[in-house]
């Protein structure tokens, strides 16, 4: 079973995180953050992942706490589900096109964490949310997944939409890295020996 329940407590965030790698892309986030609950459904839905977030965080003073954390929780959640990464194909990427955005995403399950993150926002809140809080989740789950992530605007003029794009462009090519690959069963994807 490819899945994984994580809990992380610090004095700004309680989050629980649950993951199943084989799921149906069913949802159910309440992170207290309208917004970026609506993203981790995205996540979701479009990686075939079951997620499942429950968070409570410090938002009197701000969102970024709980969105970091987020990010941190979830990534160590895709390791734990992960196991070795035995039979997974490992790489993913997708163009993923929203309305005037076009946003690429592409990633490694490498173990070597890494973010490029060009998503220039022509606003500083989607509503009331920070729209720089987008690369902070993206860092938070890269580092702490082990993942090697690309994610850039092509075209975009709406700030919605190319967060909106971003997290669905994320979201499946992390279903295609995580799906398992039938020609290589059993078989860890590098040369390493390890990953």
């Amino acid at each position: 079973m490819r899945t994984a329940t994580l809990t992380r407590k610090t004095a700004e965030t309680e989050i629980t995180v649950s993951v199943d790698l084989d799921g149906t892309g069913a949802y159910r986030n309440s992170t207290g953050v309208g917004f970026f609950d609506h993203m981790l459904d995205q996540l979701a839905r479009h990686s075939l992942i079951d997620i499942t977030v429950t968070a409570t965080g410090d938002l009197h003073i701000d969102d970024h706490h709980t969105v970091e954390d987020t990010g941190i929780t979830l990534g160590q959640a895709l390791v734990q589900a992960l196991g070795d990464k035995r039979g997974i194909r490992r790489y993913g990427h997708f163009d993923l096109a929203m309305d005037d955005s076009l946003v690429r995403a592409a990633l490694d399950l490498s173990g070597r964490p890494y973010l490029v993150c060009n998503l220039p926002f022509p606003t500083q809140k989607i509503g009331s949310f920070d729209t720089e809080l987008v690369r902070e989740f993206f860092q938070a789950l890269s580092t702490h997944s082990g993942m090697t992530l690309h994610v850039d605007l092509i075209h975009g003029i709406n700030s919605h939409h190319i967060a909106e794009a971003a997290f669905k462009a994320v979201a499946r090519a992390l279903r295609m890295a995580v799906e398992p690959d039938p020609r290589m069963a059993g078989v860890l994807p590098s040369t390493k020996g390890a990953l």
